[in-house]
């Protein structure tokens, strides 16, 4: 049988969100949440489907809400009742995946003229 996950408390919530180094992930109402601004449909439809796949690929699948250029995700662990690191983890993998641009002077050039998922800083 697998153990418990840990189900964090709001106090040590923004501890863990710094410590996965999730600076734009924010807790509200229960659920860690994160707003990305694409630049239109077409980009906000790849960053739907890679977050898909992703919680697909992890069987921790979160909450979605999608506009013509913004995509809100809610992450929480329903069976344990709270936010665990399952939540951070997902959350990490999302990160990684969808901000990810290739390195400057990479074989891989890059889209020169979208930002998909935009970066904020």
């Amino acid at each position: 049988m697998a153990d418990k996950l840990k189900v964090y408390t709001e106090a040590e919530i923004p501890a863990k969100l710094a410590e996965w180094q999730l600076t734009s992930w924010k807790l509200e109402d229960g659920w860690l949440r994160r707003k990305y601004t694409t630049d239109g449909w077409r980009s906000t439809m790849m960053l739907v489907n890679a977050v898909a796949f992703l919680a697909e690929a992890a069987d921790h699948h979160p909450d979605l809400a999608v506009t013509w250029a913004k995509v809100w995700v809610k992450l929480q662990t329903h069976s344990a009742g709270g936010i665990t690191d399952k939540d951070f983890a997902l959350a990490r993998k999302i990160e990684d995946w969808v901000l990810w641009r290739p390195e400057p002077g990479s074989v891989l050039q890059g889209q020169p003229k979208n930002e998909f998922v935009k970066i904020e800083g």
